[in-house]
């Protein structure tokens, strides 16, 4: 079953269990599906597993950065409403890779680039997330790639 699909049935779910914010997340998310195939300009079309992925990744970046904001202007209520969305969307994402799984990957790609210095970050950085296909935070590799090549110097 498509992501798509499952976001669709789990709206459904959710409106016969009554379970307001997860049906209105995932809402949330469905229309910025819709809005992404419509920029494409597949309005009656669909966009790809790894298009919907993407959209979610960023959906879930978004609510960890509000998340923080909110914790640190002490409106903890609005935090947690958006902690709360965060743990349902995340089921939607592949599982992550953990930060040794990052290394040995990024390792790979410098050997295989010859990258030598911190000018190869974005040759590194592109090859690395295409690699991962949404398994790994963007910010965790950048940090890791930056430090492999800090230390080959």
């Amino acid at each position: 079953m498509k992501i798509k699909e499952k976001i669709q049935n789990d709206i459904k779910d959710s409106m016969k269990a009554n379970d307001i914010v997860k049906r209105e997340t995932l809402r949330l998310l469905s229309g910025m599906i819709k809005n992404a195939e419509i920029e494409k300009g597949r309005e009656s079309g669909e966009i790809g597993d790894e298009e919907v992925l993407k959209i979610i990744a960023r959906f879930v970046k978004q609510r960890k950065e509000s998340a923080r904001q909110y914790r640190e202007g002490g409106r903890n209520d609005l935090a947690e409403k958006e902690e709360q969305e965060l743990k349902i969307v995340s089921g939607y994402l592949p599982e992550q890779l953990g930060s040794e799984e990052i290394k040995n990957i990024v390792k790979e790609i410098v050997a295989e680039t010859k990258s030598e210095s911190e000018a190869d970050m974005g040759k590194v950085m592109g090859l690395a997330m295409k690699k991962m296909g949404g398994k790994a935070d963007g910010n965790t590799v950048r940090q890791i790639v930056m430090d492999f090549l800090k230390s080959k110097k």
